[in-house]
C-alpha cells in the first residue's frame, strides 16, 4: 500500500480531460474519489471508468464557482467518506482573444478559474488542516507570463499563484501541503470548448498532431507533486525557461513572445 492509500480526494472539473486523468491516477493509489462537473452524463461515464479501479467513488454535479454549490460539494464529500485529505482545484475555462473580448468574457473566466478554486478551498480547509492534507491548484504556463490572446486566462491563472503563496504563509504551522502545477499544452478530449471574444463557445481543434503532453503524463506529475508535497511543478520546458528568464530579463521575454506571436495563435487553437 502506498502513502496515499485510504485518503479521500476531491477533484473539481473531473468529468473529463486532465481532471479525469488525475482522478484515475489517484484511484489507482487506493484513494477514495469525489468527482465534480456540471454535466451529469459525463460524470456518470467517468464514475463508471473509475469503478474499474475502486468502489470508493462518488460524484457531485454542480458549478463550484457558485459559493453555495462549492459548500454543498464539501459537505457531500464529508457525508460520503467522513473526511477530506486532498483537494485538487482543476476546474477552469480558457478564452480566445483579449482586446476584442467582451467584458463578460473576463467575468466568466475569473468566476470559473478563480472563484471555482477559492470557494472549494475555503470550505475544505478545516478538513485539510485536520488531516494535514493537500490543496493543489492546476494552473498553466500562461500563468507565468501574460500571453497574446489569453489575457483573461493568463491573469486568472496568475491569481492562483498569489492564492497558493498566501496559503503557504498563512498555514505554514498547520503542516498542510500546497501545490501549484503549471501545465503546458496538453491533449484534449473531443469537442472541448473555450470562450470566444463574443462570449460564445468555441470548439478547440484536435491537438494530436502537435507537440502536446498526454493527460496521463500530466496526471502522474500531479500525483508526484502530492506524494512529495512539493510546491511548484512546471510541466513544460518552455515554461521552466520562462520562470527563469521572466524575473531577470522581462524585456527579452517580451521580444521573444512578440516574435513568436504567430506560433502562439496556432497553439491556442
Amino acid at each position: 500500500m502506498g502513502k496515499l492509500f485510504g485518503k479521500v480526494a476531491i477533484i473539481t472539473g473531473s468529468s473529463r480531460g486532465i481532471g479525469k486523468g488525475i482522478a484515475l491516477a489517484l484511484a489507482k493509489e487506493g484513494v477514495a474519489i469525489v468527482l465534480n462537473g456540471r454535466n451529469q452524463d459525463r460524470l456518470d461515464e467517468t464514475q463508471k471508468l473509475l469503478f474499474e479501479e475502486t468502489a470508493n467513488v462518488v460524484s457531485f454535479c454542480g458549478d463550484v464557482s457558485d459559493e453555495k454549490a462549492a459548500k454543498e460539494m464539501i459537505e457531500f464529500a464529508i457525508s460520503s467518506f467522513g473526511r477530506i485529505d486532498i483537494l485538487v482545484n482543476n476546474v477552469g475555462v480558457s478564452n480566445r482573444g483579449t482586446k476584442e473580448s467582451a467584458p463578460s468574457v473576463f467575468r466568466r473566466v475569473f468566476e470559473s478559474n478563480v472563484y471555482g478554486s477559492v470557494f472549494p478551498t475555503i470550505y475544505a480547509l478545516p478538513q485539510i488542516k485536520q488531516n494535514k492534507g493537500s490543496i493543489v491548484f492546476i494552473s498553466s504556463v500562461a500563468g507565468i507570463r501574460g500571453l497574446p490572446g489569453l489575457g483573461a486566462y493568463s491573469s486568472s491563472k496568475m491569481a492562483l499563484k498569489s492564492i497558493a503563496e498566501t496559503l503557504r504563509i498563512e498555514e505554514h504551522v498547520s503542516g498542510i501541503h500546497i501545490g501549484l502545477i503549471y501545465v503546458g499544452i496538453t491533449d484534449i478530449e473531443h469537442n472541448k470548448e473555450s470562450i470566444g471574444p463574443d462570449g460564445k463557445p468555441v470548439v478547440l481543434e484536435n491537438r494530436t498532431n502537435k507537440k502536446t503532453q498526454s493527460i496521463e503524463f500530466v496526471a502522474n506529475k500531479v500525483l508526484q507533486n502530492i506524494k512529495s508535497r512539493k510546491f511548484i511543478t512546471t510541466l513544460s520546458s518552455v515554461g521552466k525557461l520562462n520562470q527563469i528568464l521572466q524575473p531577470i530579463v522581462p524585456n527579452l521575454v517580451e521580444k521573444i513572445i512578440i516574435k513568436a506571436s504567430k506560433k502562439f495563435d496556432e497553439g491556442r487553437k
